[in-house]
């Protein structure tokens, strides 16, 4: 199963989408969407670009959005993205806490200290780990909650 074997092309390309999933409410903790995933290899780039693709035009048109649904139905009808742009993964809509978290970071702290200090942010297990340079680590969202001078003092220590 490729969902387990970290060095599997499959595993590279759903770790690039899988977090604009969840940020638009995909559930992957629920059977029907992990067997779903599991159950699809051929297609499975296209079909994860498909269904971010639809849940953008249907929040664009206000409509309903059911997101786990729409990722199952693109895995198992092999869906094929009509106008994907890479860029869609930029959109605020579909960055994770942790991508907002890095972004800010760079702004409150400037690059140069944020990469002094950050040395990854890690999502795992459905939670997005801060990985710091003097070894530690912080959950994403403990760093909200600590704000910015908190975290610094942290990861400078």
């Amino acid at each position: 199963m490729w969902l387990y074997d970290k060095d599997s092309i499959e595993y590279e390309l759903f770790k690039k989408y899988e977090r604009a999933l969840v940020a638009v409410g995909v559930n992957f903790s629920r059977s029907d969407v992990w067997d779903a995933c599991l159950n699809t290899s051929y297609g499975l780039e296209d079909a994860l670009k498909a269904a971010i693709s639809y849940i953008l035009w249907l929040n664009e048109k206000q409509q309903e959005i059911r997101p786990s649904m729409i990722l199952i139905k693109a895995l198992n009808e092999q869906w094929k993205p009509r106008e994907w742009q890479d860029e869609y993964l930029d959109l605020p809509m579909l960055k994770s806490p942790g991508q907002r978290w890095w972004e800010g970071a760079a702004k409150m702290w400037g690059y140069d200290k944020r990469n002094q200090f950050v040395a990854d942010i890690v999502y795992e297990a459905r939670k997005e780990y801060i990985v710091f340079t003097n070894g530690k680590e912080m959950l994403v969202e403990t760093a909200w909650r600590w704000g910015w001078e908190r975290v610094l003092d942290y990861a400078s220590s």
